[in-house]
């Protein structure tokens, strides 16, 4: 269902055609970058943070993770990880599969400054065996209401 939700979004956007479903898992970074055949820090992982009576959705680099400083520096508040079960209620999407595409109502999209070193990435679409290629000033144009961030550190930082 999730994927089918991500589909459609990105039919509004001609790129439905583009969404690369795999006959192997493709929920964790690592089985994302084995099913594309990439690097894992191509993987364009889609992490979940209640922000206060909403959802920040955080796309960022696979090889990144959330800086507790950063992230309490643009938001306000210490990072909250949405629990599993919670995601796919408020999100729309599973974890495994959560993605910037076709969100429910109370989510807010970031883009992390990770990102933007890549000519190619893969997010997800909404399930835990799809992804899509992009380029980063693509995808901000298939979620035009996404703002860039910079909340994450690279593992050599």
């Amino acid at each position: 269902m999730s994927l089918e939700r991500a589909k459609e979004y990105l039919k509004g956007f001609g790129r439905a055609d583009d969404v690369m479903e795999f006959d192997m898992s493709s929920a964790t970074v690592d089985l994302a970058a084995q099913a594309v055949g990439c690097e894992p820090e191509r993987i364009a992982k889609t992490l979940s943070f209640a922000v206060g009576d909403r959802v920040a959705l955080i796309v960022c680099a696979g090889d990144a993770r959330v800086a507790n400083p950063k992230f309490k520096a643009a938001f306000k508040t210490k990072p909250k990880m949405l629990k599993a079960e919670e995601a796919e209620e408020r999100i729309g999407h599973a974890v495994g599969g959560v993605c910037p595409f076709g969100v429910k109502d109370g989510c807010d999209v970031y883009f992390d400054e990770s990102l933007r070193r890549f000519d190619v990435i893969y997010p997800a679409c909404g399930s835990s065996n799809s992804a899509i290629a992009l380029t980063p000033d693509e995808l901000t144009q298939i979620v035009p209401e996404g703002t860039w961030v910079d909340v994450c550190k690279l593992p050599e930082e």
